[in-house]
């Protein structure tokens, strides 16, 4: 069982003036501990749980968390990772195993398996690269016009059935709140201001577990289905790293979620993630299956309250 841990102002409160950066609970729950020859061992924590088992986002911070240490150049960092999930872990130990498949001049590129008794759960692959010359340049995306997070509605934690909500500062600032209006036709967008709830390094492995740590757009239809959403396939891409190694720990991003069409049983995701001053960090895109909630869920419904900041130092 993992170590009852501090929440994350007594924690911060502990730890100011030593002479080393202190560890956060997503550092701790993330950790791979390596075993040599690119494999890893871990510990899949419930504090990152959702209905069916932990956050995709989660597991797909552990294995590129994995693949980084097998690569351990810091000039090279993630570019693109995808990761197909194919049977949920459950709590308890795991292990990673990393295959460097090739690394060349400029870029490296890896795949990663994660296992829970000899079973395969989870399949990435992934590319590394350092900075390369650009022959041209342009972005016309544009981050979305939001209210400032102190002028946006906090969604409040409190169902004891999902974990993950408690691991995240979630504030929604795009798109009708869930069940308050019609959506517009065609796609349900949502959105709005999120951090971890205890401060943490802003990297790419945080980036990777922020692409699943909102709530499905679903939620925004007037009578969303009583259903799980597990993640089949997600891929993130990585954009600004000058801009993401210049975020505080505790810096706010915003994050975007789109969904176009819902058939067969699967419904799509795509997302962008920004810093606050409009650059952008991350795009992402995933595939879920849409399943009944297990007959033993208890679903309460989403609340939301004027913005407090919680386990900030």
């Amino acid at each position: 069982m993992a170590p009852e841990r501090p929440d994350g102002q007594v924690c911060a409160q502990r730890c100011r003036g030593l002479p080393f950066p202190p560890v956060s609970r997503f550092d701790e729950d993330t950790a791979v501990e390596p075993r040599g020859e690119g494999r890893f061992h871990l510990h899949v924590s419930r504090d990152w749980w959702v209905v069916l088992g932990p956050n995709g986002g989660f597991v797909a911070a552990v294995l590129l968390r994995a693949c980084a240490a097998v690569v351990d150049e810091p000039d090279r960092t993630p570019r693109t990772l995808t990761v197909h999930y194919l049977v949920p872990p459950r709590e308890g130990p795991a292990d990673i195993e990393v295959t460097v498949e090739r690394a060349g001049r400029g870029v490296t590129y890896l795949s990663a398996r994660l296992f829970q008794d000899g079973k395969l759960l989870a399949l990435a692959v992934s590319a590394f690269s350092g900075p390369r010359p650009s022959v041209t340049e342009f972005s016309h995306g544009a981050m979305p016009e939001v209210p400032p997070p102190r002028k946006c509605l906090r969604l409040v934690a409190d169902d004891a059935g999902i974990p993950v909500r408690h691991r995240w500062e979630t504030l929604w600032g795009v798109g009708p709140l869930p069940g308050s209006a019609e959506p517009d036709p065609g796609e349900i967008e949502v959105g709005g201001w999120i951090r971890l709830a205890e401060p943490s390094p802003l990297d790419h492995v945080v980036l990777a577990a922020m692409a699943d740590a909102w709530l499905p757009p679903i939620v925004s239809l007037p009578e969303p289905p009583t259903s799980a959403v597990p993640t089949v396939e997600l891929t993130v891409h990585f954009r600004d790293r000058e801009r993401l190694a210049a975020l505080a720990p505790d810096a706010w991003c915003l994050a975007v979620f789109r969904s176009e069409t819902a058939q067969e049983g699967f419904i799509e995701e795509d997302g962008e993630i920004w810093s606050a001053d409009g650059r952008l960090l991350a795009q992402c895109r995933q595939l879920a299956v849409l399943l009944p909630l297990p007959e033993d869920h208890q679903r309460t419904p989403l609340r939301f309250e004027t913005y407090r900041s919680v386990n900030q130092a």
